[in-house]
């Protein structure tokens, strides 16, 4: 049932709310479950929170199995009290007394008062807590990354690393990883987790070296595999006998870019994309990855044009990925060596759902990108959201400067 009476503050956390908010930013409270307030006890306005030029930050929502107790900071009614019942004095052995968390433990969202569990629950009032990963953002000097669970998914499956390094020559290197589980498979969390921190760290190992980074971004896709493939092998999740069994191991996709000397390197496995946007929007946007997907090979194969393979039902099937049940592992690596400035969106699939072409994901991205690329993550992620955020949705956003006039690359 709608909200029909506007909070000041949430009733979990205390943090003050904006006119339609439906759920709280700082904690995750979903304020629908919000009963109204009795009729004589009148709520008093209060100013709105935000008196500054800040931005809201965008904040995931959670659902809640347990309805939120009443709203707080009503005005005050007095009321006489009842004479005190001489039996409250006695304890009741049927009756559960929630213990306080000990000094240093995960106190509730909810309540205040309980105790988190080791499953994200409260011991005192049962309300799941809110988990990290449902909504991850980081600022990395220039490049900048957002991810969400959406409004679908119960967990976020897709995770994202940031880095720079320098080259031999002390020129910058910058890396943006984002990878996304493949929901059908066993832990696709930690598999996509484990993909984009091997890769990372494997191009922080061999840019500084002089690896090219288009090779080093093959190495990286390899590294990434290799680290999908160990979560198959632990206790209890080791393959059999028969190479050919079917397993349903972890994995996930994979796609990448690199920033180095003039060159932009992305590096790819399955469905997730990377978009160039020039900073001059007359200048033509284009997505530089393809898809390892059924729909990718239809058209290809040239069995169904675009539009109609998109719209099957087969459409996002991938034939590509990271696992140990993978066919066969085939890293695809591009290089590119830009004329202008502009930026690199780097998302999965949770994201280009709603701006598939490139022409869509240019008119969605802030005309300022490239000097706010944190904001322009956080905006194309609010636009998969309102679209219906149907998946985990996790994008990077890279600025590409041009070289000075006459400044030579280390790579031809």
């Amino acid at each position: 049932m709608s909200q029909t009476h506007q909070l000041a503050a949430c009733p979990g956390c205390e943090e003050p709310l904006e006119t339609g908010d439906l759920f709280c930013g700082a904690c995750g409270y979903d304020l629908s479950a919000v009963p109204e307030p009795p009729l004589d006890h009148p709520t008093i306005e209060m100013a709105s929170p935000l008196g500054g030029g800040g931005e809201p930050q965008l904040a995931p929502p959670v659902r809640t199995d347990e309805p939120a107790p009443a709203a707080a900071g009503g005005a005050a009614e007095e009321y006489p009290l009842p004479a005190p019942d001489p039996r409250a004095a006695e304890p009741d052995p049927d009756t559960h007394v929630a213990r306080p968390p000990a000094p240093g433990a995960k106190v509730c969202v909810a309540c205040r008062a309980g105790r988190v569990d080791d499953d994200g629950y409260c011991e005192n009032c049962g309300h799941a807590q809110p988990r990290e990963r449902d909504h991850m953002e980081q600022e990395l000097d220039s490049v900048c990354a957002v991810s969400d669970r959406g409004l679908r998914h119960h967990r976020n499956e897709d995770s994202f690393a940031l880095s720079s390094t320098a080259l031999p020559d002390g020129s910058p290197a910058v890396v943006a990883i984002v990878c996304d589980g493949v929901s059908s498979a066993t832990r696709p969390d930690e598999a996509s987790a484990a993909a984009a921190i091997a890769a990372n760290e494997s191009l922080l190992s061999a840019l500084p070296q002089g690896t090219h980074p288009q090779q080093a971004m093959h190495d990286a896709i390899l590294a990434a595999a290799e680290s999908v493939n160990s979560l198959a092998q632990e206790p209890g999740q080791a393959l059999g006998h028969d190479a050919h069994r079917h397993q349903n191991a972890p994995a996930c996709t994979l796609v990448g870019a690199v920033s180095a000397s003039g060159l932009l390197v992305v590096g790819w496995v399955g469905d997730s994309r990377a978009y160039w946007v020039p900073d001059d929007r007359t200048a033509a946007p284009a997505r530089l990855t393809e898809d390892d997907s059924w729909a990718a090979q239809m058209v290809a194969a040239r069995l169904m044009s675009e539009a109609d393979a998109y719209a099957d039902e087969r459409a996002h099937a991938i034939t590509g990925w990271l696992g140990a049940d993978a066919y066969e592992l085939d890293p695809h690596t591009a290089s590119f060596k830009p004329d202008r400035p502009g930026v690199v969106v780097v998302c999965t699939d949770g994201l280009w759902n709603y701006a598939e072409a490139a022409e869509e994901m240019a008119r969605v991205l802030p005309l300022d990108a490239a000097a706010r690329p944190l904001h322009s993550a956080q905006v194309l992620v609010g636009h998969a959201l309102d679209g219906g955020g149907h998946d985990n949705v996790t994008v990077a956003v890279l600025p590409f400067a041009v070289e000075r006039q006459g400044a030579g690359s280390a790579y031809n």
